[in-house]
């Protein structure tokens, strides 16, 4: 059972679990069954120059016009599963956002995975987050993932392996932009480093691709640099740095992993996204956290900004409720914004 306890911590370090603990529903000498997650619900209301959405990613440069909508909200609520038995863990993760439904009558929602792995001993395959995403950065926010367009943020197909500090991994090939072909011939290669203490975490980590689909034959190379940082006893601030030719990588679809620049050619793009956050405790239940996002482009001029702060109460060890404001910001091909002020309840189980 100490290899078990050991497994199971280690899936919360690599962010696969909720915020909550997981709960045991079946143990035996062998396998033991534990199960995940939280319900959210969301009441949000959006107004200004961009279309109303649940969560905002690096796109949103939908055409200008005057929005108000104002909609509750259940989907982002998480169900996972964690299987050990022997040496060897299983995790399938899910919320749901897989699309369908509708606010005429049932408003129904398909399910989608998250993350479904494997994990023995230094191994990790199947889908998780991507080995160059510092989830140690991430800030708590009440907007589905906070300021996703200056984040590195992604999940995918992967095999890892972790020694120590030390994590090499390749995952799944995909380019965005351009037109044509996006299969690409190669699998995505990642390494990083990670370095942690009483005084936070450090990680560091480095990104090569193939890159081929439009007529394209390049190699691109980008880098992450992230940190948390301890501010006394309960506070923290966070940043996380990504430049170079991620793509996919960071931003959420800001930036293109391929661009036409002023001579007509199709090139690799190469971009820059920057997340900050602060979060302080107000008491011993509750807190604010301001935070903000940006990524920029180099050949396409893009330039996407999202800001939010927020006041979050710890009802119990297992209900919090909290309200947030925020902005999210296209300065490029127009001047776009719109704000939100979002109410949410969760309960984690």
């Amino acid at each position: 059972m100490k290899f078990k306890t050991k497994l199971a911590a280690a899936a919360v370090a690599l962010g696969l679990a909720s915020q909550a603990q997981a709960a045991t529903v079946f143990k035996d000498d062998e396998t033991q069954v534990d199960i995940y997650g939280y319900v959210k619900v969301d009441l949000r209301h959006v107004s200004g120059d961009i279309p109303y959405r649940d969560f905002w990613i690096g796109g949103g440069a939908a055409p200008g016009g005057d929005f108000s909508t104002t909609r509750f909200n259940v989907r982002e609520s998480r169900l996972g599963f964690k299987v050990a038995h022997g040496d060897v863990l299983g995790v399938i993760e899910m919320d749901f956002y897989g699309g369908g439904g509708n606010e005429i009558i049932s408003n129904s929602s398909n399910p989608r995975i998250r993350n479904l792995y494997i994990k023995t001993g230094n191994w990790l395959i199947g889908q998780n987050w991507s080995t160059f995403m510092p989830l140690h950065t991430l800030a708590e926010t009440l907007d589905f993932g906070g300021a996703h367009v200056g984040e590195s943020f992604l999940r995918q197909g992967q095999v890892r392996y972790t020694s120590g500090g030390f994590s090499f991994a390749i995952e799944n090939p995909e380019t965005f932009g351009g037109s044509g072909d996006s299969d690409e011939s190669l699998v995505d290669f990642i390494g990083r480093y990670d370095t942690k203490g009483d005084w936070g975490q450090l990680s560091a980590s480095v990104l090569v691709r193939q890159v081929d689909p439009s007529g394209v034959d390049d190699t691109g190379i980008a880098a992450n640099v992230a940190a948390k940082f301890n501010v006394g006893k309960k506070n923290d601030f966070k940043l996380a740095i990504t430049a170079g030719e991620y793509g996919r990588y960071a931003g959420t679809v800001a930036v293109p992993g391929v661009a036409v620049d002023e001579n007509g050619n199709t090139v690799v793009e190469e971009g820059l996204s920057i997340s900050t956050s602060y979060r302080h405790w107000w008491n011993d239940t509750t807190r604010s956290t301001i935070y903000y996002g940006q990524s920029t482009t180099d050949v396409g001029d893009l330039d996407r900004s999202h800001w939010g702060v927020n006041l979050i109460t710890q009802h119990s060890a297992k209900l919090k409720y909290g309200a947030e404001i925020g902005e999210y910001i296209v300065d490029d091909t127009e001047e776009l914004s719109s704000t939100y002020f979002q109410v949410s309840v969760q309960w984690s189980f």
